[in-house]
């Protein structure tokens, strides 16, 4: 029988000075680095695992981030590098508590950092989970509440978690969150897929009454300080009753001279992650030294407002109150109420400081020259001012000041639908790991994107750092602009291609935020829609658009920039008969811009609108510089034109009452730089 013979040649004895197991077999040496006698090499290359436990092998598996910034000389310095990291840790962690405070209770919450799912961290609770004296002001008397059931629990507090982390929480713990093929996260917003702009409010204190714009064309709807208050605690309640929730400490506007230090507290991995991407990242050294916070926002979207409270039209309601530096968001989910709300608020703060705020895009060439580029949707805002021949400030909201331009966010919120690489490349490129996607379509095996899928919304966004842009000028900032474009798709095709701005029409277009939109085709083709948004984003504004127009032409004059009109729309007839402006002509214009070949340029004055238009243009055919000679049939042309001018004047009849000063000279100044006929 096969195998039956013992064999001779290998005794079962241990060798000499070896252990022997029961069956006779040598013991496996485990503790020395030596070699079998036959070469078998042993399982001895390391000591074993210290882990006495699973879980605690897993904690071995992450080790903490220690701090790693160097400390430089200056009395902050000293001062960061005289508090230990439990000193330090203590302090943020007051801080947030603070921030969390209910306004009718005398403690703030208890707070503790990290994932309450981690086993064995929760331990770790220290003295600086204790709850901290709250110093309320600015609202009326109330009850005080000495215990509630939140006072007797910890709020885990994920306090700066790196994109990583914030996948792994989404992963987790999110319904709908998923990682596409290109490693970006897909998220859903929720039943709203938009801003809600009907619901949004500002407090009407006394500042604000002087201040802000109020009345029939402002986008600033009023409420009064008790029912932000309520809506507040609210707020606070709902995510205190929370067993964690995501902070993030972050910066507005790149100029280290006028940064805003805000402050995110929200319940979502994915807002988390919006906001680490549309806000400027902090260093470690940074956050270390960051403190108070300017601005708080909280968000307890998933939670909706009591709608008995005064002021409340839904289950929605945005926020904002500018004497307590507070906003919060109930009853939407969508990432975008975050994003714009804070750009209402820099363009409350910053015209404090005579800096203006501007939504534009901006770029910068090769010598230093700054373009800003306004633009409704539809003009070609992020196709013209994204130029690989330029660098990229910023696609969206910056800041002109004495130092010169500033993107206020550290990321861009780009739209998705129909998005392909050969039309969008960079953003095609920049929707990858870390990368947010809104509200996207995907294959369910593949997770490939499906960007003109519109099942779930035709808002779909992708929010992403703005290093993923190739061109990106990091850090975002540059000189003085040369260059001023008011962009508009005139679906009337009466407006030229390009023209030459003085400084009072540069004011007159850029309160008036002219656009018109492609009328519907459902029972044949229609006459198009005018659109009219102030200083090209009236949703956002909160100062009358005159103020912000005026801190334009002044900044404009005194650095030295020229206003531009471009067209991107229809020419030879109105949309439906002429044709859209060929994008090459529209690159040409814009690169003779650039150049400064525009400023050298032989012009003539058109009619009704008194716009400066050059004759002639290199790459760009001559008879389409006048709108009039593309137009075959030249009645037409007269009727839409004076058309189109009414429309400017009805628009413009909300801002003509508005004095500047003690006098109306400036106002009279702009309104003669529209159409006269």
């Amino acid at each position: 029988m096969v195998g039956s013979e013992p064999n001779h040649d290998h005794k079962a004895t241990p060798r000499r000075g070896k252990m022997a197991t029961p069956n006779g077999l040598a013991r496996i040496e485990t503790n020395g680095k030596k070699k079998h006698e036959n070469g078998v090499c042993h399982d001895d290359s390391s000591a074993p695992v210290r882990a006495q436990t699973i879980d605690e092998l897993h904690s071995l598996q992450r080790k903490r981030s220690a701090p790693t910034t160097p400390i430089k000389e200056g009395a902050a310095s000293a001062f960061a590098a005289a508090l230990s990291e439990e000193q330090r840790q203590k302090q943020q962690l007051q801080s947030i508590s603070a921030s969390l405070a209910s306004l009718t209770r005398e403690t703030g919450p208890k707070v503790v950092r990290g994932d309450p799912a981690r086993k064995g961290e929760a331990a770790a609770k220290s003295a600086a989970t204790t709850p901290v004296p709250v110093h309320h002001h600015h609202h009326p008397a109330a009850p005080t509440i000495a215990v509630s059931d939140s006072s007797l629990k910890f709020t885990h507090v994920l306090y700066n978690l790196s994109p990583a982390e914030l996948y792994e929480q989404a992963i987790k713990y999110e319904k709908g969150s998923f990682i596409t093929s290109t490693g970006a996260l897909a998220t859903l917003s929720g039943a709203k897929t938009g801003r809600s702009p009907r619901d949004k409010r500002i407090v009407k204190d006394e500042a604000a009454t002087q201040e802000l714009w109020w009345g029939k064309g402002s986008p600033n709807i009023e409420m009064d300080e008790h029912t932000f208050l309520t809506n507040r605690e609210r707020a606070v309640d709902y995510l205190n009753s929370l067993d964690k929730v995501f902070v993030n400490d972050q910066f507005l506007n790149w100029d280290p001279e006028n940064r805003i230090k805000v402050r995110i507290i929200s319940a979502r991995a994915y807002h988390s992650l919006f906001m680490h991407n549309m806000c400027i990242r902090p260093t470690d050294e940074e956050l270390e030294s960051f403190g108070t916070p300017d601005f708080t926002i909280y968000n307890a979207g998933q939670f909706p407002c009591n709608r008995y409270t005064h002021y409340m039209t839904s289950s929605t309601s945005v926020d904002i109150n500018l004497a307590r530096r507070e906003m919060v968001i109930l009853g939407t989910q969508y990432a975008g109420e975050m994003k714009k709300g804070l750009f209402g608020v820099m363009h409350y703060l910053m015209p404090k400081r005579r800096i203006l705020s501007l939504h534009s895009g901006c770029n910068m060439g090769k010598h230093g020259d700054v373009a800003l580029f306004f633009g409704l949707s539809g003009t070609g805002k992020t196709t013209l001012s994204t130029d690989h021949n330029r660098l990229l400030i910023g696609d969206d909201e910056h800041c002109w000041s004495d130092n010169g331009v500033s993107n206020i966010e550290g990321g861009c919120y780009a739209k998705c639908i129909d998005l392909s690489k050969e039309k969008e490349p960079d953003i095609w490129n920049a929707i990858k790991f870390g990368t947010v996607l809104e509200n996207i379509v995907f294959d369910e095996h593949t997770r490939e994107v499906d960007y003109t899928d519109k099942s779930v919304t035709e808002n779909t966004r992708a929010a992403y750092p703005i290093e993923y842009i190739p061109n990106a000028k990091i850090p975002c900032v540059g000189p003085h602009p040369k260059n001023v474009i008011l962009l508009a798709c005139d679906a009337f095709g009466v407006l030229p291609p390009v023209s030459k701005l003085n400084l009072a029409q540069t004011m007159y277009h850029f309160i008036s935020g002219y656009t018109a939109l492609v009328a519907g085709t459902e029972d044949g083709i229609k006459e198009p829609q005018a659109t009219f948004s102030a200083c090209f984003g009236a949703a956002f504004i909160m100062l009358h658009p005159t103020k912000y127009a005026a801190m334009l032409a002044e900044k404009m004059q005194k650095y030295g920039a020229t206003g531009w009109l471009v067209n991107t729309g229809w020419s030879g007839g109105r949309y439906g008969v002429g044709k859209r402006i060929k994008l090459a002509y529209t690159r040409k214009i814009i690169d003779a811009i650039h150049s400064g070949e525009l400023l050298t340029a032989n012009y003539k004055k058109t009619e009704v609108f008194g716009l400066e238009i050059p004759t002639e243009i290199d790459g760009v055919p001559s008879e389409i510089l006048d709108p009039i000679n593309t137009w075959t049939d030249k009645a037409a042309y007269k009727e839409t034109l004076l058309k189109l001018a009414g429309l400017f004047k009805n628009n413009f009849e909300v801002f003509a009452s508005y004095k500047i000063g003690n006098d109306s000279s400036l106002t009279d100044e702009i309104l003669a730089a529209g159409p006269s006929f």
